[in-house]
């Protein structure tokens, strides 16, 4: 059992949690909720023995084995199968030990700890790290490439892998859905469902949360507070609470009225709707949760866009891709004013690259793109947070866009993204990536589009904007087309959903539980083909041999434009992590700084340049590999 005891806990000067009190039981799974910085991770940090308290009294069992998700990774040449082996610590130590005793001829020891390894499941180990690797996503021949050879995120997924396989008494996730795509949220639902012991989970994702916890531990004021139940449940619990506080009341009304009107609408016209049924239950649960975005203090709303050309946008015949690797071909796509659009598809299958062609960040290859006179665009994606200026502050960044604007009018718009008082003037350079996100949405929004391009709006947000962005998003006049692992998000926001997969984009009839069923059915599948394949006629071993030396000779020079497109991103990440390092730096914006401060803002717009290009080079050789070994293997 976890026991905090009037616990005061501190961040340099600033109070994250004072006076608070509660216990969790072996094998409860608690999620962690509250506004990004009140505290969620440095909690982990206290329960990891990496933070002292200041005041009171945390006690975790001694002999509780803790696993958390490393937050880096470095470029180790170890494979990724090896990598994520390392998480059990126990195998890892009896190996050590089996290794030493062999040494040392020591034949009783060696018997005693083979009885130990057997007793651990050490002999199916590599098939339940090769297990957790497929279900987050990886393919079988991606198992033994070292871990250098895979981008940030896919690094964090062997993190995650590396956690989910330790003998844990006590989990603890921060953020785990951040880099998974729907189908590796589902299995890790399903996993974590099955896990025995204690689960700590923080997470911004409320669906995810309603399948993964029973417990939601909700942190704000300083004081953290349980609830029993997932965190629907959670959240009618708080709501009822705010709804009988009269200062309240007002807000709540207001907010009620918006979501009903809303539903009313939907509801109309509910049986043209491909998703109607699963939407009308989730817009109606929100209803519920109006209080507690009343009370949160973020809200904003897209304006009514100047003008709604019809069709806004329109795809005919289109291909995407990258170098000679085609990436989506024969795309017809028209977006009107009121098209709500949620793309699905496995990670890699190319939404992101169509949400790149739709904003003209990617010509198209073949076939037309017409953007009609009068669309204003608004596009996010993540790269963009590291477009911003440095050394401009939130209010600066506005006042570029509109320089005739009040500065009161520009700072009402920045609080309703929680940019209050002096946070307003803050430059940028020291913002977290959350604060980040709410500042390029505010951007967006500020100008009036009437197309919506949002790739992954919600990594980063806290669910007090999470929500807000959903209730905006409901009243949007134009059309809008969204990648998103939020299930919520999608369900409250989408209409009608299209399938990216085998190189196509094509409408998808069914909802998200059915993308699930179809996700499986495809799994089942492959493991079908995969079972023909292995009992089918005696191989040609002199053949095979032959065939694989012909096909790394043909991959050969892929592989080495691979290596040297990854060789020139390592050197560019650390080139800015050691300048973001040198620009966080506040004292560099005062004004006897200037001329120290230019260069190196010159220096890094050119490193995030070359950076930008050196990614694409690499997407397009990584795309390049994986498209020729797909062509030699079929």
């Amino acid at each position: 059992m976890i026991t905090l005891r009037e616990i005061t806990l501190m961040r340099g000067s600033k109070t994250l949690l004072h006076d608070t009190s509660l216990q969790i039981f072996a094998g409860q799974h608690v999620g962690i909720v509250g506004r990004n910085g009140c505290g969620k991770s440095s909690l982990f940090a206290l329960l990891r023995g990496e933070l002292q308290l200041d005041q009171g009294l945390a006690e975790v069992p001694r002999d509780w084995r803790i696993a958390s998700v490393k937050q880096e990774t470095p470029a180790l040449d170890q494979a990724a199968l090896d990598y994520v082996l390392d998480g059990d610590t126990e195998l890892r130590a009896l190996q050590r030990a089996l290794q030493q005793a062999e040494a040392n001829h020591e034949g009783e020891q060696i018997g005693h700890l083979h009885d130990q390894r057997a007793a651990i499941g050490a002999y199916d180990a590599e098939a339940r790290a090769a297990t957790l690797l497929a279900g987050l996503g990886f393919q079988p021949e991606q198992i033994k490439q070292p871990v250098k050879a895979f981008s940030g995120g896919w690094r964090m997924r062997l993190n995650l892998a590396q956690a989910l396989i330790a003998r844990a008494d006590l989990l603890l996730l921060d953020e785990p859905t951040n880099h998974l795509d729907v189908d590796a949220i589902f299995w890790l639902e399903d996993w974590l469902q099955r896990f025995p012991g204690t689960l700590l989970i923080i997470s911004h994702d409320r669906d995810f949360l309603d399948a993964s916890v029973g417990h939601i531990l909700h942190i704000e004021h300083q004081r953290g507070q349980l609830y029993k139940g997932n965190y629907s449940s959670f959240e009618q619990q708080r709501a009822e609470q705010l709804a009988q506080q009269q200062a309240q009341f007002e807000k709540e009304q207001t907010q009620r009225a918006h979501l009903q009107r809303y539903i009313d609408r939907f509801r109309y016209k509910a049986s043209k709707a491909k998703q109607a049924q699963s939407r009308l239950k989730a817009l109606e649960k929100l209803t519920v949760a109006a209080p507690i975005a009343a009370a949160s203090g973020v809200s904003f709303e897209f304006p009514e866009p100047a003008a709604l050309p019809n069709p806004l946008l329109r795809l005919e015949q289109a291909q995407a891709g990258y170098a000679e690797h085609i990436v989506l071909d024969n795309i017809q796509l028209n977006l009107v004013p009121g098209s709500r659009i949620g793309l699905l598809g496995r990670n890699g299958a190319g939404k992101s690259t169509l949400v790149r062609l739709l904003a003209g960040e990617l010509p198209p290859r073949q076939g037309t793109i017409a953007l009609s006179q009068g669309v204003q665009l608004g596009y996010f994606a993540q790269h963009q947070l590291e477009t911003l200026d440095a050394s401009a502050s939130a209010l600066l960044h506005l006042q570029r866009i509109d320089p005739q604007a009040s500065e009161q009018k520009l700072r009402d718009h920045l609080g309703g993204f929680g940019f209050h008082g002096e946070q307003a003037l803050t430059p940028v350079a020291p913002m977290s990536g959350g604060e980040k996100a709410r500042l390029v949405l505010a951007l967006i929004v500020y100008q009036k589009p009437n197309l919506l391009l949002l790739d992954e709006p919600t990594n980063h947000l806290d669910s007090s904007l999470r929500e807000a962005l959903v209730y905006a998003l409901q009243d949007f006049q134009g059309a809008m087309v969204i990648v998103s692992h939020d299930r919520h998000l999608l369900r409250t926001t989408v209409d009608e959903f299209y399938l990216v997969a085998n190189g196509t984009v094509q409408p998808f009839s069914g909802d998200l539980n059915a993308y699930h069923d179809w996700l499986q059915q495809q799994s089942r599948q492959a493991n079908t083909v995969a079972s023909e394949s292995s009992s089918g006629a005696k191989v040609d071993r002199k053949a095979e041999r032959r065939a694989a030396a012909e096909l790394r000779a043909q991959l050969r020079p892929l592989q080495q434009q691979l290596k040297k497109a990854e060789q020139q991103l390592e050197q560019l990440d650390t080139a800015l992590q050691q300048l973001n390092e040198q620009l966080a730096d506040t004292c560099l914006y005062q004004p006897e700084h200037k001329a120290e401060l230019a260069p190196l803002l010159q220096q890094q717009a050119e490193l995030k340049q070359a950076h930008e290009q050196a990614e694409l080079s690499w997407l397009a050789a990584a795309e390049a590999l994986e498209q020729a070994t797909a062509e030699q293997s079929t």
